[in-house]
């Protein structure tokens, strides 16, 4: 079968589409024809060894899609011709993959593939930020930095099925069109970002920051929050980990909380399918839709990884197989 491989750790430039063997599925999972593979972050910072999971090359990139069960084990809740999701460590740039059956999960009919191979990932992320970690209560603001990636607009369309209202930030009027379809009530540019937050708050401040980006505007962020605001640190996209004074959190009674989606639900197998159930609603209802900015074929794996890698992409990226 085709797989996009990393067979030198030289950057996105550096994979190629190979012919490999396919996968024989083993006990406990299910074999998927895949559809559509959603690109990410990680994808790029392993094409350079630079992620924690530091496989040994050659290997096939990818860690989410979506597509149909081709062979599950007889105990399976699955069977073949199923639509489903599925998420693993890496593999999924390819034509098949097996992954594990505690990772898979059904597709509504009502999501098309492409969408679908968005969702492991980044709404799941969305999920574990918004609701395990931060509690969100419907009718509180949630400030979300950059609005118009993918963790962003998961964040956004999350927040905004649940009952908040999100104020988006971006570094252009492009993105903010991209925050503003994905449900965010405002946008704000970058510069200045704080003083017009306190501005559309009132002076009151947002319930929640949800900061994918770090960098620089960490620090405005914490101050945006009014009392008992809770920050959630998600990445750190802008490359810098950023640092906090604790009397700034002590005097404002306001929280700084990680949010490490893979940590916490790798070893909890029930809480993901708990998410999962939790999203199905609104992925039924509409309210939950990807944003896709570009869709790819396998043999253009190399440039879907560069669009990331050059900060360029508003949604995500999607390879189709």
């Amino acid at each position: 079968m085709r797989a996009v491989q990393v067979s030198e750790l030289d950057g996105p430039s550096a994979v190629r589409v190979a012919q490999v063997e396919p996968p024989v599925r083993g006990d406990g999972e299910v074999l998927i024809d895949v559809a559509a593979a959603g690109v990410n972050f990680p994808d790029v910072l392993l094409t350079k060894g630079m992620y924690q999971y530091k496989p040994e090359p050659p290997f096939t990139l990818g860690s989410e899609c979506a597509g149909t069960v081709r062979e599950a084990g007889p105990d399976s809740r699955f069977a073949a011709g199923d639509r489903v999701v599925a998420f693993t460590m890496s593999g999924v740039f390819a034509e098949t993959v097996s992954a594990p059956e505690q990772h898979v999960f059904p597709l509504p009919d009502e999501v098309e593939f492409a969408a679908g191979a968005c969702l492991p990932m980044n709404y799941l992320t969305a999920h574990f930020t918004l609701d395990t970690r931060g509690g969100l209560r419907a009718g509180e603001t949630v400030l979300v930095q950059g609005a118009a990636g993918g963790i962003g607009t998961a964040v956004i369309q999350l927040a905004a099925a649940l009952g908040a209202t999100v104020i988006g930030v971006t570094s252009t009027e492009a993105k903010a069109e991209v925050a503003r379809r994905a449900g965010a009530a405002h946008t704000v540019g970058v510069d200045g970002f704080k003083d017009v937050v306190k501005e559309l708050t009132g002076g009151a401040g947002v319930d929640m920051v949800v900061d994918p980006v770090g960098g620089d505007r960490f620090t405005d962020s914490v101050r945006c929050l009014g009392p008992l605001g809770r920050l959630m640190v998600v990445g750190f996209t802008a490359g810098d980990i950023p640092t906090v004074k604790v009397n700034r959190l002590l005097l404002n009674n306001v929280d700084v909380r990680g949010v490490g989606w893979g940590a916490y639900a790798l070893g909890r197998p029930d809480f993901i399918r708990s998410e999962w159930d939790a999203l199905l609603p609104h992925l039924r209802s509409g309210a939950l839709d990807p944003l896709i900015s570009e869709r790819f074929g396998l043999d253009d794996a190399a440039t879907a990884l560069s669009r990331i890698d050059d900060r360029t992409v508003t949604g995500k990226v999607v390879l189709l197989t």
